[in-house]
């Protein structure tokens, strides 16, 4: 299995004091990172737990902490003036874990890379006692340059290549033309490293649904209620129409028979578990995150076709927001009087999303840019163009 890109970020940190924290959804490849940092790092002293398993559980279930460690230096048979480093795969299912994390770290130097699959179960569960301690990532599913990559199709240095700057100078009808099959491929069915290695188009279809089944059983054990996890359900699916779409709170509640906090909690809980991405409008006040509501897209395009039905533009739209979520944050702007921006990149860039770009959606783009002080503005589209900012999806 190849690595990801993130891997050849948190080798460097290797030998830091902080724990390393990977988060994703699930199936996105946070295990077989971690193990390709345990072989790594060779014959240096090491254990692994997976916390989905009581088993691994009980050795950190014990109220002197400094039992634990003598327990798993023994386990790692750590020499003199050795570290020990500890790997621990999907830990908000201990919620205790951090408390012993923080404390290993403090009095032993212990060194923690550490997988989880929620930032709902790390903000609601877990006390806030790694402050200071720790380096967290997100894993998302493969981009589109890590899925040419991952088939042998571009390099690694290819794959690394960050520089959006230099991507938004200039089209390449050949590169284009060589990789618009696989691009379309990707819009189809994601990024999930199983799907995007897996050759059969049928085969891709049940493995999604297989990753769907799988977010149900383990990421919903936190709605014990049985009526709560049928009304997510329910809410995923009155979601899928509406990618691209403000959301209109008390519309889903009324669609669904509950009330507007709830919709809230099912928004949180299905942003905290990556499955979907929800932008804030764009605002120059200092905290953007309240200034209205928010457009909902799914973090893979796979996972919203498998249940669901958009058209072409709402695909295109969701994977060029996904994209572009890879160098910053990501807002839009919408004013009552239906002047929009789809896209504003760390409140500096404006970027309209088109199946086929044109200078006319240029000039307009550019307009509203400019009324809100943004001075750069771009299209992005799904049809080559060699018109200066007329940017092609693939090529972000």
């Amino acid at each position: 299995m190849k690595k990801r890109l993130l891997y050849y970020s948190l080798i460097p940190h290797i030998n830091h004091k902080n724990a390393l924290v990977i988060t994703g959804m699930r199936q996105v490849g946070k295990t077989t990172l971690m193990r390709q940092i345990f072989k790594e790092i060779g014959e240096k002293p090491k254990v692994w737990f997976d916390l989905d398993n009581p088993l691994d559980q009980k050795v950190f279930e014990d109220i002197d902490y400094r039992n634990i460690f003598t327990r798993l230096a023994k386990t790692a048979e750590i020499g003199e003036n050795k570290r020990l480093f500890v790997f621990i795969d999907e830990i908000q299912n201990f919620p205790e874990i951090t408390k012993v994390m923080k404390y290993l770290i403090d009095h032993f130097g212990v060194k923690f890379i550490v997988t989880g699959s929620s930032n709902f179960y790390l903000k609601n569960l877990f006390p806030e006692s790694l402050s200071g301690r720790k380096f967290l990532y997100d894993l998302s599913p493969l981009s589109f340059r890590e899925c040419l990559y991952f088939k042998e199709k571009i390099t690694l240095q290819k794959a690394q290549e960050n520089d959006l700057e230099k991507l938004l100078r200039g089209n390449d009808l050949f590169k284009f033309k060589k990789f618009e099959l696989d691009y379309d491929d990707y819009l189809r069915f994601g990024g999930f490293p199983e799907v995007v290695m897996t050759e059969d188009t049928d085969t891709k279809k049940e493995i999604l649904k297989n990753i769907f089944a799988s977010f149900f059983e383990k990421d919903l054990k936190i709605l014990s209620d049985h009526q709560d996890i049928r009304q997510l359900r329910d809410f995923i699916l009155l979601l899928v129409p509406r990618v691209g779409s403000l959301l209109e709170i008390s519309k889903l509640a009324s669609e669904l028979g509950i009330d507007r906090p709830k919709v809230y909690g099912f928004l949180e809980f299905l942003q905290g578990t990556f499955f979907i991405k929800l932008l804030p409008k764009f605002s120059r006040s200092i905290d953007r995150t309240v200034a209205g509501g928010r457009k909902v897209y799914f973090s893979d395009t796979g996972i919203l076709n498998s249940i669901g039905q958009v058209n072409e533009a709402q695909l295109f739209e969701n994977a060029a927001v996904n994209q572009l979520s890879v160098y910053g944050s990501v807002s839009f702007y919408r004013k009552k009087n239906a002047a929009e921006i789809d896209a504003i990149l760390d409140g500096k860039t404006a970027f309209e999303i088109k199946l086929r770009g044109t200078e006319n959606d240029l000039r307009k783009v550019s307009k509203v840019a400019e009324s809100i002080k943004i001075k750069r503005a771009f299209i992005i589209s799904k049809v080559f163009t060699d018109k200066k900012k007329i940017v092609a999806g693939l090529n972000l």
